[in-house]
């Protein structure tokens, strides 16, 4: 997936690039099929950034949407932040996907944004970095997000990120209270990634077109 460190900078990004499209690949191939997606299911790649989810499932109903511009998306994009709400009905979409994004959102903003989440989808694959794992994965830094924020910043210069952000990692339990049950990809006996898979209670997959 060639946006993975697209904005990175450094040696370390531009090898870390690579490693960082093959899990992603290996990770989709282990879960995505859990959402019990068919034929014709429409899906929201929900902080789609420039390709997202289409890089995988390039066959797929997919709508993109960011809070910036992505005027190369190749596909239905629909600009909108869904800590403001977002503009979709209810149950619009059978899945919701949304890859590496909670992280950025705000500890105190983020049950809004989860609701969004499944207001608009009838099922959604949520994955976000574990807080567990040693190395930050936007800095490349080990040890990073576990320092409080003002050594952090001092410390992010010294990483692939362009530019400082105020990124929380999430907990198992944490995404759990807003997704429900969450899966593990793991390194060894590491936890890289946290997965939360779930559908509103009743709702089928998708039908056959």
């Amino acid at each position: 997936m060639p946006e993975v460190y697209a904005t990175a900078r450094g040696p370390l990004a531009r090898m870390a690039a690579p490693l960082a499209s093959r899990a992603r690949e290996r990770r989709h191939a282990a879960f995505f099929a859990a959402t019990g997606l068919t034929d014709g299911a429409r899906v929201l790649d929900l902080g789609c950034g420039a390709l997202g989810l289409r890089a995988l499932e390039p066959t797929l109903d997919i709508t993109g949407t960011d809070v910036t511009d992505q005027p190369s998306y190749p596909g239905p994009f629909v600009r909108a932040d869904a800590t403001a709400g977002l503009p979709f009905a209810e149950g619009q979409f059978d899945l919701v996907y949304c890859s590496s994004v909670i992280e950025h959102v705000r500890p105190e903003d983020r049950p809004a944004f989860a609701a969004e989440v499944r207001r608009v989808g009838k099922a959604w694959l949520v994955q976000t970095p574990a807080y567990s794992f040693p190395i930050e994965p936007h800095a490349l830094l080990p040890l990073a997000h576990w320092l409080p924020p003002a050594l952090r910043r001092r410390y992010w210069r010294l990483g692939a990120a362009q530019d400082w952000e105020e990124i929380s990692l999430l907990r198992r339990g944490e995404l759990e209270a807003l997704f429900g049950p969450a899966r593990a990809e793991r390194i060894g006996p590491l936890v890289k990634s946290w997965i939360a898979i779930g559908r509103h209670q009743g709702a089928p997959p998708a039908a056959q077109a």
